[in-house]
Parts: C-alpha cells; sequence; structure tokens
C-alpha cells in the first residue's frame, strides 16, 4: 500500500462538482436561494463514506454559491452516516489508505479529507446537522463539524475510530472536547460507547431532539429563523462566538468592538444612502 494517490490530479473548484461526481461520492446538493442541502446518498450502505464522499464535501464547500447563508447537512435513508465504509479496509469503496511511510504525503491526504468538514465552519452561513439513525465515526464528526445539531430521537452517536485501530481525525475531536470537556471526551472516544439522543441532549451534543417524523419540519424553521437575521451581522456575530473559547476577556471585548464598529459603519452607511 503507497500513498501514490495523493497526487493525483484534483477537479477545478471554480467549476463546482457535477451531478455525476456528486453521486459518485455518494452526495446530492440542492440550493434553493440562500439555503444549500446537503445529502449523503448512499442509503444501501446506511451512508457510509469513503474518500470520495470527502472529497466530494470539499468540492462544494470550495463552489458554495455566493448567496448561500445555511447549510443543512443530512442523511439519505435510516442513517445519518455509519461513519467510514469498511470496505476500504479491503482495497474497496474507494482508494487505497496510505500506509504513513511517507509522513508529508499522508499529511497532506488527510487535510485532504477534512478540508470536506472544515469549511462547515465558515461566518458567512450557518450549517444545521440534521441526524437520524446512526451517527458514527466521520458521521459523528460531520455533525460535530456543523454549527446546530438538531437530531431525531432515534439518533445513535458513536466515536468508532478507536476501536478499528485509527483515531478521529475529520476534525471532531476539538468541538467535542469543547462540548463536553476532556475527560467525557475520553471516556466516549475510549470505550467508543453508543450515546442515545437523550443522552446526546444532556451532554450538549444535540441542540434540539425531536421526533423523527419532525426532523425536516424543525430543520426548516429553524433555517428561515436564521435567514430572517441581518447577514453581516449574523457573520460577524459567528466569528466572534468562534473566537470566544480562545480569548482572553480583554482579547474577546477588543473583537467585538471590532466587530461592532464594522456594523456601525455599514447601519449608518446605510441610513446615509
Amino acid at each position: 500500500m503507497t500513498d501514490a494517490r495523493v497526487e493525483e490530479p484534483r477537479p477545478d473548484p471554480a467549476t463546482g462538482p457535477g451531478e455525476a461526481e456528486l453521486a459518485e461520492a455518494g452526495l446530492r446538493l440542492d440550493v434553493d436561494g440562500a439555503i444549500a442541502t446537503v445529502t449523503l446518498n448512499r442509503p444501501e450502505r446506511r451512508n457510509a463514506m469513503t474518500f470520495a464522499t470527502w472529497r466530494g464535501l470539499a468540492r462544494i464547500g470550495e463552489s458554495l454559491p455566493e448567496g448561500v447563508r445555511v447549510v443543512v447537512v443530512r442523511g439519505e435513508g435510516p442513517s445519518f452516516s455509519a461513519g467510514i465504509d469498511l470496505g476500504m479496509f479491503s482495497g474497496g469503496a474507494g482508494s487505497a489508505f496510505p500506509d504513513g511511510s511517507d509522513a508529508a504525503a499522508s499529511d497532506r491526504f488527510i487535510a485532504e479529507l477534512q478540508a470536506g468538514y472544515t469549511w462547515l465552519r465558515r461566518p458567512e452561513i450557518v450549517s444545521i446537522a440534521a441526524v437520524h439513525g446512526h451517527a458514527i465515526g466521520g458521521g459523528f464528526q460531520l455533525a460535530l463539524a456543523c454549527d446546530i445539531r438538531v437530531i431525531a430521537d432515534d439518533t445513535r452517536f458513536c466515536m468508532k475510530e478507536p476501536a478499528l485501530g485509527l483515531v478521529p481525525d475529520l476534525t471532531g475531536t476539538k468541538p467535542l472536547v469543547e462540548i463536553v470537556g476532556v475527560n467525557r471526551a475520553l471516556e466516549l472516544c475510549l470505550t467508543a460507547r453508543t450515546v442515545l439522543a437523550d443522552e446526546a441532549a444532556r451532554l450538549g451534543l444535540a441542540e434540539h431532539v425531536v421526533p423523527r417524523e419532525t426532523l425536516d419540519t424543525t430543520v426548516a424553521e429553524i433555517a428561515a429563523a436564521v435567514l430572517a437575521v441581518n447577514p453581516g451581522a449574523a457573520a460577524a456575530t459567528k466569528r466572534l462566538l468562534l473566537a470566544a473559547p480562545g480569548n482572553t476577556l480583554d482579547e474577546q471585548c477588543a473583537a467585538e468592538r471590532h466587530e461592532q464598529i464594522g456594523r456601525l459603519r455599514e447601519f449608518f452607511g446605510a441610513a446615509k444612502a
């Protein structure tokens, strides 16, 4: 097993992914005005993820239309995502794993996959995970990458990677620790146990828990509420909140002043016009 696939040419992000590329990745993208819906679309495999899935997510983020303000991530069929497609361990369902012998190439390879998740944190959009059924490993981390998690009462979270001899490497460790703390994160990851919806709510892993049949309606209502907020104020507020955990009080006060000055300039500039 080698890292040769890391250097394969990639599609031009400026053109955006086509339907065939998304279908190969097990994804579907629907854009309705300011709302984009990204659907994990391999229901026959419980939306198990391949390298093509993660690269496809990155391509969506690279080419997202400028007017999109809300991104909803959901899964088709009985589950949000069963996590990594285990067929990749045996050379199926996608390209081969890097073997780690070339550390730089392996680093680039993993960073490329992580890009499928990091764009969901961009300030100009609000990302909402609509989760039902199983959200395992990479699926759990995809939900953690979103700003708001709305989960059905049949949701089952699990951080499976350590049980497979791997580590969670799709940007999930930071939000997990920030939400539940180091000790609880250790317990969840190192036991790879399942967290049901009611516990997920208690731990702060979900902002809303709803009956499965009302999941889509609830997500639509939250998206509409987000769109009712001034887009510049929404982006500035998200920047502030994302920066807050790493800032001192003085640094956060300065950041608030900076963002508010920008808002005042826009507000009074528009009023004068």
